[in-house]
């Protein structure tokens, strides 16, 4: 047990990872989230749960709701952190591949258990654009970046759909507000990311709903023109003018909000 010792770089992007995954209130040495980084880590669970309080005490949203963590962070943990406000998508990707490399060392198998492209993509969608080769000759920086931001917006929205409220994760997608391929800065943000069903995801990356100033369902013209069945329906007419769910950690951006209405939305 490492116990006194200083904290590493790496060490930090694990916590800041699992920072980004769990609320406030279960970051103490009893959560089981916490007792598993700091056994991967050779730690307590009580340092882990400090450091973790001592991260919250650098996050402005949560001084904003009046969480305040432990003061004490170290000018590593501010470096860290201000790392990964200044470039989400590579820090987030090697935070995440630490975290699935001390997996393994957990797990004691050695092997890659990573999952394949092909599986990445069912459960995230297409994560690059097949246009740019250089996104392409790095899938794993990709996948590992996808992986993290699916897991922080899918969290902060409690596993459902801030629309329906769909809590099946299979049928759940962490979709960007602001497109992959033209917004590489925010494509790790989950500040970004909205948790949608499939079916919203896919009528919202087309831009056939949008969400107005107040976060209330829009529909386009072109879904008013098809509700006259059921499913659809059910699916959109009974959402519309409705506000989503918004997250207490990682609320939509409203800037990103405003650029999806105004350049997405068929209108």
């Amino acid at each position: 047990m490492k116990s006194g010792s200083k904290w590493t770089r790496d060490e930090l992007l694990l916590v800041i990872n699992l920072y980004y995954r769990i609320p406030f209130g279960r970051q103490h040495s009893r959560a089981p989230e916490v007792v598993g980084l700091a056994e991967m880590l050779g730690r307590t669970p009580g340092s882990v749960a400090m450091k973790l309080n001592n991260i919250t005490s650098l996050d402005p949203e949560e001084s904003l709701r009046g969480v305040h963590g432990l003061q004490g962070a170290s000018s590593l943990d501010l470096a860290t952190w201000k790392e990964f406000q200044d470039n989400w998508e590579l820090v987030s990707a090697e935070s995440e591949g630490l975290w699935t490399e001390q997996l393994h060392k957990v797990a004691g198998t050695g092997q890659n258990t990573e999952p394949s492209q092909s599986t990445q993509e069912a459960e995230y969608g297409s994560v690059w654009d097949a246009s740019n080769p250089t996104e392409k000759m790095q899938p794993t920086k990709v996948r590992l970046a996808q992986s993290f931001f699916r897991k922080v917006v899918l969290s902060a929205y409690s596993g459902r759909c801030c629309v329906t409220g769909i809590p099946i994760p299979e049928l759940l997608i962490a979709s960007h507000i602001l497109p992959w391929s033209t917004h590489p800065e925010h494509r790790a943000d989950p500040r970004n990311g909205l948790c949608l069903s499939r079916l919203h995801d896919a009528a919202f990356d087309k831009g056939l709903i949008t969400f107005d100033e107040k976060n209330r369902l829009v529909l386009s013209a072109t879904i008013k023109e098809h509700l006259t069945s059921a499913v659809m329906n059910y699916s959109f007419a009974l959402y519309e003018g409705k506000t989503i769910t918004i997250p207490e950690r990682f609320a939509p951006n409203p800037d990103f909000m405003a650029i999806h209405r105004e350049t997405n939305f068929a209108g």
